[in-house]
């Protein structure tokens, strides 16, 4: 372990897509409270940029990661690497720490950014010590609190697993704009979000269609999400409902979309980002999980938020497109979609008033639910057998928080 001298300059690399940053919003959280007076710079995607300007009070500086080999989120190549290291040298950070999973990849870039210490995980495959605070990837635990049990390696306390998305009042403008403009009706207002970045993880739009028709039938408003680059995926499914719902891709920035989550009874979708908003929002969820690791992926909360997945023998992939026809997708029914929705709809009076969202929605820099439920407070001895246990990398059972469906 580093010794417990709080450091003044910290790099943190974490050069992922929406859903992932908000995964590792405890771990920056838990950065903050421990060290207030660091200068903490967040190293990733371009457009990550606009992350760090919204968590103000937990980032002081982004730089853009430029791209390496062997890093799929952006163009592969090394040009610019020789550049942005000697950059990230004469910054002179006591603290380098790879938030950016296994270490394979990515332990290699932190140990070129120059710093005093280095901090990160060792991958399953790799036996040798490494110099600084790295722990073994702990492949059994929940993203956010993988994070934290690096966290507390380093000495934090790490007992605070909420995500949490701070929203300003231009944020509240946007959605009040949007829902006077779209004659938006809160109280009785399901999001449908059939997009996913990668076509593995999504589930058919014609089946999202059916789900929608249903819950419009019901009573509920529909309204379909989405960004601007999803519009194609979006009017798929429109043009497979029957039933009237409003068209919203591409209509709303993060902190737009967080108030209209926040607003909202249900939220149905993919494995994705927004599945991670709907979490830090504390709004009730369905979400269909293809391809994806659920014990790594799926909300916290299982009660207010419902996964629904299939455990197909090719499961977990890192596939872009299925190439055995998709049966974790196919496998979960529209019916098993619509019977969640209607339960996590009747849960949600239960657990949620009008005023509970408006309490989610803060004019605050860094707002998050200081208390959180007992199934987000993360207790040490968890986080520290995580930090010194060997990894396993056999796959898990159906985790107990995901229903199976056949």
């Amino acid at each position: 372990m580093l010794r417990p001298v709080a450091p003044r300059r910290v790099a943190v690399f974490r050069a992922l897509q929406l859903g992932d940053m908000l995964c590792a919003v405890p771990a920056l959280r838990a950065m903050r409270r421990a060290w207030p007076a660091a200068h903490i710079t967040l190293i990733g995607l371009p457009w990550a940029r606009a992350f760090a300007t919204r968590y103000a009070e937990l980032v002081d500086e982004f730089v853009p990661f430029p791209g390496a080999p062997g890093f799929v989120e952006q163009e592969q190549t090394s040009t610019a690497l020789p550049v942005f290291y000697a950059q990230m040298r004469a910054r002179h950070f006591d603290l380098a720490i790879q938030l950016h999973g296994s270490g394979s990849r990515s332990n290699g870039v932190v140990f070129n950014l120059g710093a005093v210490a280095c901090a990160g995980f060792v991958p399953p495959e790799e036996t040798h010590q490494l110099a600084g605070c790295f722990i073994p990837w702990p492949e059994q635990l929940p993203e956010p609190l993988r994070y934290l049990a690096l966290m507390h390696a380093l000495g934090l306390p790490a007992d605070d697993a909420t995500l949490s998305i701070p929203v300003t009042r231009p944020d509240r403008d946007e959605y009040a704009a949007l829902a006077a403009s779209c004659h938006i009706e809160p109280e009785r207002l399901v999001l449908i979000h059939p997009g996913a970045q990668l076509p593995s993880r999504r589930w058919p739009a014609v089946r999202f269609a059916a789900v929608a028709d249903a819950l419009a039938d019901a009573g509920c408003q529909v309204a379909i999400t989405g960004s601007e680059a999803e519009l194609p995926l979006t009017g798929e499914v429109l043009g497979a409902m029957t039933a009237p719902a409003l068209h919203l891709a591409g209509k709303t920035s993060l902190g737009g979309l967080a108030v209209l989550v926040s607003r909202a009874r249900l939220v149905v979708c993919n494995d994705t980002g927004i599945s991670h908003v709907a979490a830090a929002m504390k709004t009730a969820s369905v979400v269909v999980a293809s391809g994806s690791d659920t014990r790594r992926w799926a909300p916290l909360d299982s009660v207010r938020h419902r996964v629904l997945a299939d455990w197909p023998a090719c499961r977990p992939c890192m596939y872009r497109d299925c190439p055995y026809g998709h049966p974790c997708a196919l496998n979960v029914s529209v019916e098993s979609v619509v019977d969640a929705a209607r339960e996590q709809l009747t849960q949600a009076l239960r657990l949620r008033t009008p005023a509970d969202a408006a309490d989610d929605a803060p004019d605050a820099a860094h707002a998050h639910n200081a208390s959180a439920p007992p199934n987000q407070r993360v207790h040490a001895d968890s986080l520290r057998a995580a930090s010194s246990a060997s990894v396993s990398a056999a796959p898990p059972a159906t985790p107990k928080e995901v229903r199976h469906v056949r």
